[in-house]
């Protein structure tokens, strides 16, 4: 079970999007910065960890992570974006991958595997031109 996002713990802030859009894009402020203070946050250590851990280039050196949503022309649906990135994101890192224990291959699949190769060189041997 992945913990829920408190709202408080979120700063949202409304900015200018980027990119083609004229004269709407130099007027309206439609985008949104999402700012999430890991340290600072009620999520549990282990999950905090992972987060800080993550090679994320939206993640800062004093563990704040910044979030971009400017896909849509409205502030509620880019807050809305925002936030399901970041839980998502906390989802992604709040499941343990389970450790692989590496296994030996039995005797039995051992020795048949050896019984298939030494009968498919016989069947090629058996090709081969007879030499006097």
């Amino acid at each position: 079970m992945s913990p829920q996002l408190v709202p408080a713990e979120v700063e949202l802030s409304a900015i200018r999007a980027q990119g083609p859009g004229g004269q709407n894009v130099n007027k309206v402020s439609c985008a949104v910065h999402l700012r999430f203070d890991i340290g600072a946050s009620s999520l549990p250590d282990a999950i905090k960890e992972r987060l800080l851990a993550l090679a994320d280039q939206r993640i800062t050196r004093h563990g704040v992570l910044v979030l971009k949503a400017q896909q849509s022309r409205s502030l509620e649906q880019n807050k809305e974006d925002a936030l399901r990135r970041l839980q998502e994101l906390i989802d992604s890192v709040a499941v343990v991958a389970a450790v692989r224990r590496p296994t030996r291959p039995t005797r039995s699949s051992q020795r048949k595997r050896l019984d298939g190769k030494a009968s498919h060189g016989q069947t090629k041997a058996l090709r081969a031109k007879i030499s006097d």
